[in-house]
């Protein structure tokens, strides 16, 4: 299969998934706590999950998945699906707009594409390393550079967190941005800063699925994505090259 292939694939993967579940949301729902008032799952991530897992055993039977909703095949290609069904499930079940479903392609290491689509304006972003990132299928052109001092940063901490040297080593961060935003999707804060709308995203501990689909369209507009060891965890930036080495230094102090 060609990466165009695989483009087309995550693609269309993602927005049956996430029409799917704009769908279950306007047929209500009913929602569980995970590790927090702020982390909840619904059966809408459940069946949007579902629905990708089946879909890429039919086309791709060979590779992988890791599903955030548990499911989990490592595959005989050596290459892996990250899925996210729902990223921003809190804003999901609080009929806000910034949520979406995103996917990843790994092969090993190596962090081949991502794909996000935004049902609530039916945009879909596919790109990576290799792989120019585009809305609908228009470039959204290479992102300009800037420092973090003219940079409007995205990020999220969880409020117990804000004392302490995780507190701390953020409170570094944030204090050298132009602007702050939390918006609550880390995939949908990505397609923000590949647009060039926002500059720099920055969030520490990320599972896969909510760091690399953003992660990939940054690449693919011509940013970078670093992983900093800071204050006992690991944060990854992604965005603008001068405001993510900026926030680097800021987080080591």
């Amino acid at each position: 299969m060609s990466l165009a292939e695989d483009a087309a694939l995550a693609a269309r993967v993602v927005r049956d998934a996430g029409s799917l579940a704009h769908r279950m949301r306007g047929e209500g729902l009913s929602l569980r706590n995970k590790t927090s008032i702020s982390d909840v799952v619904t059966e809408a991530d459940h069946a949007a999950e579902e629905l990708v897992v089946r879909a890429l055993a039919a086309a791709r039977p060979g590779d992988g998945v890791l599903g955030e909703e548990g499911a989990a095949h490592d595959g005989t290609s050596g290459r892996t699906w990250v899925i996210d069904p729902v990223d921003g499930t809190y804003n999901f079940v609080a009929g806000l707009d910034w949520w979406c479903s995103a996917i990843a392609l790994t092969d090993g290491d190596d962090l081949v594409l991502g794909a996000v689509h935004h049902p609530a304006t039916g945009r879909t972003y596919v790109g990576g390393p290799g792989l120019p990132t585009t809305v609908d299928g228009v470039p959204v052109g290479p992102l300009a550079d800037r420092p973090l001092a003219e940079s409007c940063l995205t990020t999220y901490l969880h409020p117990p967190e804000y004392d302490g040297e995780v507190g701390a080593a953020f409170s570094r961060m944030v204090g050298g941005a132009a602007t702050l935003r939390m918006l609550g999707s880390a995939s949908m804060d990505g397609t923000a800063v590949a647009s060039g709308a926002l500059h720099v995203r920055c969030q520490h501990s990320l599972p896969p699925w909510d760091e690399l689909p953003a992660a990939a369209l940054v690449l693919g507009a011509g940013g970078a994505v670093q992983r900093i060891d800071a204050a006992g965890v690991t944060w990854s930036a992604a965005g603008a090259p001068t405001a993510v080495a900026d926030v680097a230094r800021a987080l080591v102090g």
